[in-house]
């Protein structure tokens, strides 16, 4: 049974570690305003983890926490479980993390419901309630939403995802998917995106100093590489068309489908 929680939540998705994007939207007065603050995964892979870690744990029960497949990672490597990350700036970040930080990754949930007026039962996940790492996309097809629901409790009504980092709302199969960007390494569009719950959906971007927040991070981080990560990411230089065209594949279009997609 999901909880009833009052009338707003925010969503905050994909921060990647990344600190000055994570504070504009927490200083937003809708994001100060709301009920619960809902993190949908990938909280720290990224150049600030440690810092982004302990910011969010001084909010106490003001946040709830989904984990994604990036956080599951950081615990895997430092438990020895993979000898390597894919993403360098990730594998940095696991080494950087102390025991609390641990603690916490190894008790995020894969998913959250919550009962929200105007939405109903909503379940909260990273990228799709049965796999923190499956990728659908506003333009799937109507078999493949089909799939990724299988097994779904059939109460739930809504469905608040992220891991693409690409936004959209959209009706499949009678369930309202919510995709809010993401906070920290946006696609297509620089500023931090999230989304703001109840009655209905609204998806929100905070603009933010993007050269004094490179600039931090170059100088705070550590990480050798953080100017050109920040850089690229906070200026959002990868487009939507290179990242739709890199996760359709995933999606499992065949070759004829990938071609025809936007």
């Amino acid at each position: 049974m999901a909880d009833d929680i009052g009338t707003r939540v925010a969503v905050l998705s994909d921060i990647h570690g990344v600190l000055p994007a994570l504070e504009a939207v927490l200083a937003e007065p809708d994001v100060r305003a709301a009920d619960l603050v809902v993190l949908t995964g990938d909280i720290a892979a990224g150049p600030q983890p440690t810092r982004v870690l302990d910011l969010l744990g001084g909010l106490g029960e003001r946040v709830a926490r989904v984990g994604g497949n990036a956080d599951r990672e950081l615990l895997e490597y430092r438990r020895g479980d993979r000898d390597a990350l894919r993403d360098p700036v990730a594998q940095w970040a696991a080494e950087q993390l102390g025991p609390d930080h641990l603690d916490l990754l190894a008790r995020l949930p894969r998913t959250l419901s919550l009962s929200l007026r105007g939405l109903g039962n909503t379940l909260f996940c990273h990228a799709t309630p049965r796999d923190d790492e499956e990728v659908v996309l506003v333009d799937s097809s109507p078999d493949r939403w089909r799939e990724v629901f299988t097994g779904l409790d059939p109460t739930v009504r809504t469905v608040v995802c992220g891991h693409t980092h690409m936004p959209f709302v959209r009706l499949a199969h009678g369930r309202l998917v919510v995709n809010p960007r993401s906070v920290g390494m946006p696609y297509g569009r620089s500023g931090a995106h999230w989304a703001l719950l109840g009655p209905g959906v609204e998806l929100r971007t905070t603009h933010f100093d993007i050269e004094s927040a490179i600039a931090g991070i170059t100088r705070d981080s550590g990480y050798p590489e953080a100017a050109d990560w920040a850089d690229y990411f906070l200026h959002a230089r990868a487009t939507d068309t290179e990242a739709l065209d890199a996760f359709a594949p995933r999606d499992g279009r065949s070759p004829d489908q990938q071609q025809e997609a936007p």
